[in-house]
C-alpha cells in the first residue's frame, strides 16, 4: 500500500475504506473567524486584532517584502475560550512610515481559507510631528439589520485611505445584553465587501447610542461597564479613558495631526434634561481631560471626533450637542481663551451628509467646523428638512450612504485639508470644502467665503 505522510498533530485514528487512507484531525480546521483587522499604527508599531476557530497557538509574519524575504515573527499566542478566541498582536520595533506585509498562521499551518488572498498589509505611521501628506476616511451608522452587502465598503477600497475611523453606531446593538452587542459586532465583521478594508488599513473606532445600548441612550444604561467591556474587546485602540474615568476617549496622533476621540455617552446626562452648566455629556474628568490635551497640542490640525452632532440643527431635547449647548460653549470659549488654533470637528449620527459651521469668531474665536458623514450603509431620512444649524456651508446630502474623506495637504506651504463626501461609487457627492491652518486662529472669520 502506498504510504501517506501526515502530520502527528492531526492523527486521530486511520480508517481503511476501499483501499484509501484517511486521516481523521484532532481539531478540525484552525482558521481566522473574523479578521485580521489592522488597529491601531504609531511611528514604530501595529497592533492586529484577530479571531481564532478554537485554543490554537496564532502567528503573526511580516516582512518589508511581499516574498517575505528578511521576515519577522510575532510570539506565538493561544486563543482562550474566556477571551472569545480573540487575539491582539502588538508588533514593535518598525521603521516609520513604512508600509509592511503580513500573513498569519493558525495551529501548525497558513489559514487555508486565507492563503489565496494573504499577503495582507498595514503601513506605520509617520513620525511623531512629520508633516506628511495623508488621507483619513470616517463614516458612522452601519447598519447590518438593514444592509449586508454594503456596497460602501468597496469605494473605501478603492481609495485606500492611511486610516478609516469608525465614529459611531458602527453596529445597532440595540440591546441590553453585551453577547447580542458582541454578536452584531461579528455579523459586521463578516461583511464580505469589508474584509479588504478590514486587513489593509487601520481603524480606530468610538461609539454612540446603538453600540453603547438603546437607542438615545445615556449614563444610566444599566449595561454600560459591559457594554464597554465589549468594546474594548472588539476594537484595537490605543486606548480606553483614562485611570479616573472609563470610557471609550482617547488621543491619537499622526505625524502632525492630532485627533481626541470623545465619548458621548458613558457620562451623558438625559437629552431631555433642561440645559444648564451642570448638565454634561462628557463629565467632569474627560472634559478636564480634553482640555487639558487640546491646550497641550502642537500640531497643525486638532481634531476632535464626536458621535454626536456638534451643531444646535436638532434643537433642546434633541440627541446631539444641541442639548448640551453650555458645555459644547463651554469648550468652544476654553479653545478661543486658550488660543488653541486648527481645531476641527468630526461627527456622524444624522443619516444624511452636512458640513456646517458653528461661527465662533463672532465671539472672538475662529469659526469652527463640523464635518459629518452618514450613514456607511443604511437608507437616510428627511428629519434634516425642519432642523437648523448655525450656518450649512454645504446643501445636505440625502441621497444615500455616503462616507467622509480628508484629505491632508501638510507639506505645502499653506497647509490644508480638503473635505470631501463620496458614495457607494467613489462618487463626490458634496462639493469639495478646503480649510487652510492660518483660518483656524482667533480673530478670523472664514465660513462666509466657504
Amino acid at each position: 500500500m502506498r504510504k501517506i505522510k501526515i502530520p502527528a498533530t492531526c492523527w486521530l485514528s486511520i480508517f481503511l475504506i476501499s483501499g484509501y487512507c484517511y486521516a481523521q484531525s484532532t481539531v478540525g480546521n484552525p482558521r481566522v473567524m473574523q479578521g485580521p483587522m489592522i488597529g491601531v499604527t504609531s511611528p514604530t508599531s501595529c497592533t492586529i486584532w484577530l479571531r481564532i476557530s478554537g485554543s490554537f497557538d496564532t502567528q503573526v509574519e511580516y516582512s518589508e517584502y511581499d516574498t517575505f524575504r528578511n521576515a519577522s515573527s510575532t510570539r506565538v499566542q493561544k486563543a482562550t475560550k474566556e477571551t472569545d478566541y480573540i487575539i491582539l498582536f502588538n508588533i514593535d520595533n518598525l521603521k516609520p512610515d513604512t508600509e509592511y506585509y503580513y500573513r498569519v498562521r493558525v495551529h501548525d499551518g497558513w489559514d487555508s481559507y486565507l492563503r489565496r488572498i494573504q499577503p495582507f498589509r498595514f503601513k506605520t505611521a509617520p513620525a511623531s510631528g512629520d508633516s506628511k501628506n495623508f488621507k483619513l476616511a470616517y463614516g458612522s451608522c452601519a447598519r447590518f439589520q438593514s444592509d449586508r452587502v454594503q456596497p460602501i465598503w468597496h469605494a473605501i477600497e478603492k481609495e485606500d485611505p492611511n486610516l478609516f475611523i469608525w465614529i459611531g453606531d458602527n453596529i445597532y446593538g440595540d440591546a441590553l445584553d453585551p453577547d447580542i452587542l458582541f454578536e452584531e459586532y461579528m455579523r459586521q465583521r463578516e461583511i464580505a465587501s469589508l474584509q479588504p478594508v478590514l486587513r489593509n488599513i487601520s481603524h480606530l473606532a468610538i461609539w454612540d447610542d446603538h453600540d453603547f445600548g438603546l437607542n438615545d441612550h445615556h449614563n444610566t444604561n444599566p449595561i454600560k461597564d459591559k457594554a464597554l467591556d465589549v468594546f474594548k474587546r472588539v476594537w484595537a485602540n490605543p486606548g480606553y479613558g483614562i485611570q479616573a474615568a472609563p470610557g471609550v476617549f482617547f488621543k491619537y496622533q499622526y505625524g502632525n495631526i492630532d485627533f481626541f476621540f470623545v465619548d458621548c455617552r458613558y457620562y451623558r446626562d438625559p437629552n431631555e434634561m433642561k440645559d444648564s452648566p451642570q448638565k454634561t455629556m462628557l463629565g467632569k474628568e474627560q472634559f478636564q481631560w480634553l482640555t487639558g490635551e487640546l491646550k497641550k497640542s502642537t500640531a497643525i490640525f486638532k481634531l476632535v471626533l464626536s458621535g454626536s452632532g456638534w451643531s444646535k440643527a436638532k434643537g433642546p431635547g434633541g440627541d446631539s450637542w444641541a442639548s448640551f449647548l453650555y458645555e459644547r460653549d463651554r469648550l468652544f470659549g476654553f479653545i478661543k481663551e486658550n488660543q488653541v488654533e486648527g481645531v476641527v470637528l468630526l461627527s456622524g449620527d444624522t443619516h444624511v451628509g452636512e458640513l456646517n459651521a458653528i461661527p465662533w469668531s463672532e465671539k472672538g474665536g475662529y469659526d469652527l467646523y463640523d464635518l459629518v458623514s452618514s450613514p456607511l450603509a443604511q437608507p437616510t431620512t428627511d428629519s434634516w428638512l425642519v432642523r437648523k444649524p448655525e450656518k450649512r456651508i454645504r446643501d445636505v446630502y440625502f441621497k444615500g450612504p455616503n462616507y467622509g474623506l480628508i484629505e491632508f495637504y501638510l507639506e505645502e506651504e499653506r497647509p490644508h485639508l480638503k473635505f470631501s463626501l463620496k458614495n457607494p461609487k467613489n462618487e463626490v457627492v458634496m462639493s469639495p470644502f478646503t480649510l487652510y491652518a492660518d483660518e483656524l486662529k482667533n480673530g478670523v472669520s472664514s465660513w462666509e467665503g466657504k
